[in-house]
């Protein structure tokens, strides 16, 4: 169904080389590719001067240090994190301590729902920085001014429970963390994510005026309401294999995933199951499935 989405999986930046992207907005590709990393993590280096930097990435040495070789000569006034996933926020300890700039975000790393205690795979416990307190925690619409730039904080959880895009005030530009990117739609794996608060962060981000985002992977997204748009449609497409699947009868997520998931990169069908079941855990809140308590990894699902 990814074949409903105009993908741009085009991303040729050489790790380490520092790119000017837009007036005022640099990139560094960190060396850490991957199934769910596409090329590596991309930080940002915004202003000239007395700079901010968004998700300086994961402790990876040589991409902390070509970040702060990228300052060198400037004053780093903030470090904004997008979420707590490994490879977006464990950098900014290193770089704090190195520049004396405070960190900003949301909030430390927490599930999206309470726990099914026994049931529960647990993605957040690899992949999510447990270590990361902000400075200074933003609330959505927060406004943080630094010298010739402001940006806005606009919570988007789904991904994960802290995630925060940032809209650079005034030049159409939004920074995506992981929430929207050009060549891939994001895991949303409960209990770390939710397929409810995605859908209604993609909601809440398709009405806004910017029109280019720079996401965590990959190239930037152009027409971004319009791409956002086909983010929409193609979960609801995937809901409706769902529902289209439960009506031959009651099954399980492995079940589902071999039946919706056709020709999956094996290296992926875990976090297929996890998206199904974020799915499920959405469709039944709505009451349009039922499972035996409450929805798990392990829980069968039929029509309501």
């Amino acid at each position: 169904m990814s074949d409903d989405i105009p993908f741009d999986k085009r991303f040729d930046l050489p790790p380490g080389q520092v790119e000017e992207v837009a007036p005022g907005i640099r990139r560094l590709l960190c060396n850490n590719p991957g199934p769910f990393t596409f090329k590596g993590t991309v930080s940002y280096i915004v202003g000239r001067g007395r700079v901010a930097i968004i998700d300086p990435g994961p402790l990876d040495e040589p991409h902390i240090a070509a970040l702060l070789d990228a300052v060198r000569g400037e004053t780093v006034t903030h470090i904004f994190v997008t979420h707590t996933h490994r490879d977006h926020s464990p950098a900014a300890a290193r770089v704090k301590a190195a520049t004396g700039a405070p960190t900003l975000g949301e909030g430390p790393h927490r599930a999206a729902r309470p726990l099914n205690i026994g049931s529960d795979v647990r993605p957040l416990d690899s992949s999510g920085d447990m270590d990361f307190r902000p400075d200074r925690v933003l609330a959505d619409g927060d406004i943080v001014e630094g010298d010739g730039w402001s940006l806005e904080a606009i919570t988007t959880p789904g991904h994960c429970a802290n995630h925060m895009a940032y809209a650079l005030k005034g030049t159409g530009i939004l920074f995506a963390g992981d929430h929207v990117m050009a060549w891939s739609t994001p895991v949303v794996a409960p209990p770390d994510g939710s397929m409810s608060d995605y859908m209604a962060s993609l909601d809440k981000l398709v009405r806004r005026p910017e029109t280019t985002y720079y996401p965590g992977h990959g190239a930037a997204v152009r027409d971004a309401p319009r791409f956002v748009q086909h983010f929409i449609d193609h979960r609801r497409g995937r809901e409706a294999a769902i529902l289209d699947r439960l009506k031959r009868g009651e099954t399980d997520i492995p079940s589902l995933v071999r039946d919706i998931y056709v020709g999956l990169d094996p290296r992926l069908t875990r976090a297929a199951g996890l998206s199904v079941l974020a799915h499920l855990e959405d469709l039944w809140v709505r009451g349009k499935v039922k499972t035996d308590g409450t929805p798990s990894a392990a829980g069968c699902y039929r029509l309501a």
